[in-house]
């Protein structure tokens, strides 16, 4: 469904309204509240309008989704120039940052979305009469669920923000933050409501598509939000909000979003999605991102929901697929498009060589123009990988047109993500069968070709801890590149932890210590007989290459550096000073450049701050 045209048409049609009227035809005045939410269409219109802010340019667009959800362990901003740029995954972010200190940045703009739920609540309370009307009751749950959605892009991004849940008025207009356990609790019990009133996935005629939220989304996300109230997260001392205040990573205080409280509620939503939503996880791994890349948004498989825009908008592939450079055959167009970020290098020996999720997340190649002419797949290199996930040469049912928007609906919520929370919170509550028995769901998809060897991983899983650091891993292989990391390290208090085992782990890849001591040094390509494909040797554990003996068959090629000398892949020492390349000294130095602790959350721009007449401050030293 296309909500953005929904809305141009609702636009057009209240225009014609007026332009073809005589002067005793009703006006658009006449569209007051009263009128709009007491009629379905008009009130359904309205709700759409709450997700056209994800389409602005320098909202989710441009600028949230491009930026938000990396640096982590697994996932890094590929560039290594120190600019402005850089400093937002760095955690080096100011409040004057020129890429977010816009008055129509992200922050702004969700606001403003909330603004527009906010309305829209109202008007279908007051007028819709939604304890008589299932389809307008379903209509409210659908909007106290879009604003839920908006204020948990916020509080992921900038920690605190102003709690708003009524339409503004003359003496709301200027707020200073609020506590973010206000928020949650009433996120938690709007939830709560809207799951009495929104439908199944595929079992109404609003929720046919993923582009609209389901019963199914409102419980996961009750999940999800349930998790962020309970866990870490860096907050400033109880009753400093907005003070100034330099904040410290822990638990919220309050007893009403404690994990005794909320965990066995959570763990009932997820259950209740589990049994009566009808979801399924895809029995390839590789056809679920086969079919995402040709937007398919039919509900009731297993993605539950997407970020909502017309097709010719998002800024997806366009940010995040795999690099294409001057490459014309499937992106129509000489500029670079893709690979702004990717996995960290390591990432790929996370997984098993039976891992059906290792080649479709982690691409350790670009599309490239080739010297004979043939646009095929080439060789990156070490430093540079790409998320696989997200390709134009699998966008063949709508083909990028090599512009700015490629029409790509980024997923927010997909079946696994219910089956791994539901896991987490088993394992807390001190049910491990259960906790082993979802694990295992997910795990046993991945490795198709191998039931056998995930049964027996899960099996050999015992107690609180082992079950717990195997969903750790377990979601940092499922969702890299989806961008749910970043939350999830700080709820479970791992951020700075983990990105500096992962530092360290890239380290032993570059000098190959460590598990990378037996490996290579070198690695050989070829192509596969449809000219296009690599094929690669040395990658993995017992392929020992060196550049000196190519592998049995026709066509190797051995790696080259930037200067097109045959080059050891995994060896960065100098020859002549024992230190790291250049390159590799700035991928090692890319990870942060300020405690990622400390600086969870990105500032409140200062257009934003100066616009608040004086009511609105930073915390955490910003």
């Amino acid at each position: 469904m296309k909500l953005l045209n929904k809305i141009l048409i609702l636009g057009a049609g209240m225009t014609a309204a007026v332009t073809s009227c005589d002067l005793t035809s009703p006006t658009l005045s006449s569209f007051d509240e009263t009128v709009v939410y007491s009629n379905y269409t008009l009130a359904e219109y309205n709700v759409f309008g709450i997700y056209e802010v994800f389409g602005h340019t320098n909202c989710h667009r441009g600028r949230y989704l491009p930026w938000y959800g990396f640096n982590t362990d697994i996932e890094l901003y590929n560039s290594t120039t120190k600019d402005e740029k850089s400093d937002i995954p760095r955690y080096s972010m100011t409040a004057t940052n020129s890429q977010l200190n816009l008055a129509n940045g992200p922050y702004n703009e969700l606001m403003g979305g909330v603004e527009r739920a906010n309305l829209a609540i109202q008007g279908i309370r007051k007028y819709g009469n939604p304890e008589g009307d299932a389809e307008m009751a379903a209509l409210l749950g659908e909007a106290l669920c879009a604003r839920a959605l908006l204020y948990t892009e916020m509080l992921k991004a900038y920690g605190e923000v102003p709690a708003r849940f009524e339409p503004i008025s003359p003496e709301t207009i200027y707020l200073n933050k609020s506590d973010k356990d206000v928020i949650y609790k009433q996120l938690l019990a709007d939830l709560e409501e809207a799951g009495r009133y929104m439908r199944w996935p595929g079992k109404s005629a609003a929720t046919m598509t993923t582009d609209r939220p389901s019963l199914a989304f409102a419980k996961g996300l009750y999940a999800r939000i349930a998790l962020m109230a309970s866990g870490y997260s860096l907050r400033p001392d109880d009753g400093q909000v907005g003070t100034g205040n330099p904040g410290s990573v822990r638990l919220s205080s309050d007893p009403e979003l404690s994990k005794d409280v909320l965990y066995p509620k959570a763990l009932a939503a997820l259950e209740d999605v589990i049994e009566h939503s009808g979801l399924s996880l895809y029995g390839s791994y590789e056809q679920l991102w086969r079919d995402f890349n040709n937007m398919d948004i039919t509900a009731g498989k297993e993605v539950i929901y997407v970020i909502p825009s017309s097709d010719s908008r998002g800024r997806w592939n366009y940010t995040f697929a795999i690099r294409n450079e001057g490459s014309t055959v499937w992106s129509p167009t000489t500029s670079n498009r893709g690979g702004t970020a990717g996995p960290v290098p390591t990432l790929f020996w996370k997984y098993g060589a039976k891992d059906s999720r290792r080649d479709v997340s982690c691409a350790n190649f670009l599309f490239k123009k080739a010297s004979d002419g043939k646009d095929k797949q080439m060789f990156s290199g070490p430093n540079d990988w790409y998320f696989g996930k997200y390709r134009f040469d699998w966008m063949t049912s709508v083909p990028y047109t090599g512009g700015n928007d490629d029409g790509i609906k980024p997923v927010y919520m997909r079946y696994s993500d219910i089956l791994l929370m539901a896991a987490e919170i088993a394992n807390e509550l001190g049910n491990e069968t259960d906790a082993k028995k979802w694990l295992l769901e997910v795990r046993a998809r991945a490795y198709k070709d191998d039931t056998a060897a995930a049964e027996a991983y899960v099996s050999s899983l015992s107690g609180h801890d082992a079950i717990f650091n195997a969903i750790v891993d377990e979601r940092a292989l499922e969702f890299v590149g989806e961008m749910l990391r970043k939350n999830d390290l700080i709820r479970w208090n791992l951020l700075k932890k983990k990105m500096d085992e992962s530092k360290a782990e890239l380290k032993n890849f570059f000098d190959r210590t460590g598990d990378y001591a037996s490996f290579g040094p070198a690695v050989w390509y070829r192509y596969a007989a449809d000219g296009i494909t690599l094929e690669t040797y040395g990658y993995e554990r017992g392929e020992v290459a060196t550049k000196d003996a190519a592998p049995a068959g026709d066509g190797w090629i051995c790696y080259t550096n930037s200067k097109g000398e045959t080059a050891n892949y995994f060896k960065f020492l100098s020859d002549e000073t024992g230190g790291y390349s250049e390159s590799a000294s700035k991928k090692l130095d890319s990870f942060y450049n300020n405690d990622p602790d400390a600086k969870q959350w990105w500032p409140i721009p200062e257009a934003t701050l100066i616009n608040s007449q004086g009511t609105l401050f930073n915390d955490y030293g910003f």
